[in-house]
């Protein structure tokens, strides 16, 4: 549970300069439609994976077998374009331009690394070759480094846009990937599926919903009082990641804290939202929302295709005062994030879909914790040949929270996210208290929880 001291790493040592990897062989040369819930502002980054292996793969390798996936995964290799002056609506330019690959060494070994592994800080950032770049739009959809590592290990770290791939899709990328690197002429486990039109936008939009995670960026009037910019708050703060590994035991344990019954990332995104918002100090009347990644594509009707690698997901939103949130109990929480999963059928995703049609709604980031779910996706099986890794995540800690994979136990969860410094040891402290005690949560009073944190300016 303890968070590892993180090190500098040192610079990286670069025999070559980028190349360049196109498909093998020709691809289709078109634009590939993305719906409204790739190009969303909320999505238009990379992603930053990486991956740390004790064996090492030949350079060479890798470049070949990258040059075979990305015949199927041909718009991986293409470029984002916008259909429009303002950048509302975006396309891929399926134009096979190719990935970006870096070859490196780092002077440390696997283990130095894996030491601090839980704690990335900005010198993680060597790891992965920084493209320069005018805009989002001219950064290429995929960018990989790949380290050798003083030990003989390696470190894969991959860029990928969100727009085009989501968890998921990634998971199914780079599995693929990896795959081919064992063998070349193997076929793929999973054929991508590349067309996003079967979740366009109804004509006209039929919004039947109120979709709190979101709101409309058009209108100039205030926000209430009560209500803070927290996330604004949070980035000018001197951050810092935190980690907890939670063990099966631990999960175990967690959920039978709750009456009810429920999946250990109800239990434990209900956990992970009151610790945040308790170690924060927050006024009891302010609105906080969690918000979460729940994948849809079982959920429509007809069902996503298998093989479908764009965004096919969309956040569960709930919401609650923080007198509320706390006061009740973890049940309530867990109840809220139940509540938010179910009404995510097929209508309410559609008319999701179909507000995002309006270009001025964005994501409610204002006073939100988001949940980005990796651990069950598949992510920790890549394999390119040397074993599977020792350690996967993301390059860097962000104020979004991730639920992330633990290698050789499946049903462990590392929960990863960066919170002021003056507040990261009430967190722990609140992420712990419930799971590694025999105390049974209950009703809490704001501030009277056995620790006492210093006011910070938001009561």
């Amino acid at each position: 549970m303890l968070k590892s001291k993180s090190i500098d790493l040192p610079d990286c040592l670069y025999s070559s300069p980028p190349i360049v990897i196109r498909p093998g062989t020709a691809t289709p040369n078109h634009s590939l439609y993305l719906s409204n819930l790739d190009d969303q502002k909320f999505l238009r980054f990379s992603i930053k994976y990486c991956y740390m292996f004790s064996k090492s793969v030949s350079f060479d390798a890798l470049k070949l077998s990258l040059s075979r996936v990305l015949v199927d995964y041909y718009p991986l290799a293409g470029r984002l374009r916008a259909v429009d002056e303002q950048q509302r609506k975006l396309h891929v330019d399926c134009n096979a331009e190719g990935a970006i690959f870096v070859e490196a060494f780092m002077p440390i070994t696997a283990n130095e690394l894996l030491e601090s592994s839980n704690v990335p800080n900005k010198s993680w950032k060597k790891l992965l070759y920084k493209f320069e770049a005018h805009s989002f739009l001219d950064v290429p959809p995929l960018i990989v480094q790949v380290t050798s590592l003083r030990c003989g290990g390696m470190v894969v770290c991959a860029a990928i846009n969100h727009c085009i791939c989501d968890g998921i899709g990634t998971s199914q990328f780079l599995n693929s990937w990896a795959h081919l690197t064992t063998s070349l002429t193997c076929e793929l486990p999973i054929i991508p599926f590349h067309s996003r039109n079967f979740l366009m936008p109804r004509n006209p939009p039929q919004v039947k919903f109120c979709h709190s995670g979101y709101i409309k960026t058009n209108n100039s009037s205030s926000p209430p009082s009560s209500q803070v910019d927290l996330v604004k708050w949070l980035q000018s703060q001197h951050l810092v990641a935190t980690c907890f590994t939670l063990t099966s035991s631990h999960l175990l344990h967690l959920k039978k804290q709750c009456v009810v019954r429920c999946t250990t990332f109800e239990a434990l995104a209900s956990h992970t939202w009151r610790s945040w918002v308790r170690s924060l100090d927050l006024s009891p009347t302010l609105n906080v929302k969690l918000l979460f990644s729940v994948n849809v594509r079982k959920k429509l009707n007809p069902e996503i295709p298998q093989g479908y690698y764009g965004n096919g997901f969309v956040l569960g939103c709930v919401e609650s005062t923080v007198e509320e949130l706390l006061n009740a109990g973890l049940d309530n929480g867990v109840k809220l994030v139940q509540q938010g999963k179910a009404k995510l059928d097929d209508e309410h995703v559609r008319s999701m879909i179909d507000l995002l049609e309006d270009k001025t709604v964005k994501t409610d980031l204002s006073a939100s914790l988001v949940i980005s779910q990796w651990s069950k996706l598949g992510l920790e099986e890549v394999d390119f040949g040397g074993g599977k890794a020792l350690q996967m995540g993301p390059l860097t800690s962000d104020i979004y929270c991730y639920f992330l994979p633990v290698t050789g136990d499946s049903e462990a969860v590392r929960v990863m996210v960066s919170v002021p410094e003056d507040v990261a040891e009430k967190f722990e402290f609140y992420m712990k208290e419930y799971i590694t005690s025999g105390k049974k949560e209950g009703n809490e009073h704001i501030h009277h929880n056995g620790y006492h944190p210093q006011q910070n300016g938001f009561i």
